[in-house]
């Protein structure tokens, strides 16, 4: 069989954003509409640190006014809701994201669900879960990785999933329901499996679509691959990487890899996302573009499709 197509999660992000990029200029330029993103971080963890940087640059290069509230790992919940209640009522925000997770102290699902729901554009308010859940995919904003995996999908098999069967290895709020519903959507016949699945790999040799978001790295092997699937691999994790040598402090150095191994998942798959350069990247291009379609609603005009 030949090697999979590597779907190439770059360049198709870099296409949503171009699109944003247009968006924007139109928005901009008939009402003087600008799309304003807030993004909210407490404490400093290292790897949110880097993605509220990646979030923050990104929007700046879209056109958005880009607002950070960088506040300290000790500040109350109260402090923290009354961030979210300032933002929800200012006018030039349309986009609220509080970078998760969050201290232990704090109710993570009270600040969520705090946030105005058409200023969600993380997709985690119920009335957003609610619309989606329904098919409401137009009204909705929809979580972001799931969005972006959808789109990559349909760049393989195009809108209509009729007589697919797909299969998502994971059940969480933010990747696996969500990805459900999405593929439901488009017709798609839909197995959500995880953990406590009788005969896992059986179930996702079952698949024309495999999508794995469990967080273990390289756990999907080949065997878990029907031939000519197509694999979305949600799934980062760092693991260490002897090969590339050690760092200054003696350790190994490390590597980026997914839920699935993908030297033995391409060798069986038709179409497969590679980690780093798949998943990822379409994360941030939806993040754009929810919070486009926000200030799109906002200003009285319909959003541009993407």
């Amino acid at each position: 069989m030949a090697e999979a197509q590597r779907i190439d999660g770059k360049a198709v992000a870099a296409r949503i954003v171009d699109g944003v990029k247009a968006g924007v200029a139109k928005l901009t330029g008939e009402t003087g509409v600008v799309p304003g993103l807030a993004v909210v971080i407490v404490g400093e963890d290292p790897a949110s640190q880097v993605y509220v940087g990646s979030k923050a640059k990104m929007a700046s290069e879209c056109g958005f006014k880009s607002i950070k509230h960088e506040l300290p790992a000790e500040t109350s919940e109260e402090t923290l809701l009354k961030v979210v209640r300032d933002l929800n009522e200012d006018p030039e925000v349309h986009g609220i994201l509080v970078q998760l997770p969050l201290p232990e102290h704090v109710d993570e699902a009270k600040v969520i669900q705090t946030i105005d729901p058409d200023k969600d554009v993380d997709g985690f308010h119920l009335i957003n879960v609610g619309r989606l859940s329904t098919g409401d995919t137009a009204a909705a904003f929809v979580p972001c990785t799931p969005a972006g995996s959808m789109l990559l999908i349909r760049e393989v098999l195009g809108d209509d999933l009729s007589g697919k069967n797909a299969v998502i290895v994971g059940r969480s709020n933010i990747v696996g329901k969500p990805m459900a519903q999405l593929l439901l959507a488009a017709n798609a016949t839909v197995t959500i499996a995880h953990s406590r699945t009788k005969d896992l790999a059986g179930v996702c040799r079952g698949a024309d679509i495999l999508v794995a978001a469990v967080g273990r790295p390289e756990m999907l092997t080949g065997d878990y691959v029907k031939d000519g699937a197509v694999v979305v691999d949600v799934g980062i994790n760092r693991i260490e990487a002897p090969e590339k040598g050690l760092k200054e402090d003696g350790t190994p150095k490390t590597r980026l890899v997914g839920d699935v191994n993908y030297a033995e998942a391409a060798a069986k798959a038709a179409a497969i996302t590679p980690v780093p350069g798949g998943v990822g990247p379409m994360t941030i291009a939806m993040l754009m573009a929810n919070t486009l379609r926000s200030a799109c609603r906002a200003a009285g005009t319909t959003p541009p499709a993407l």
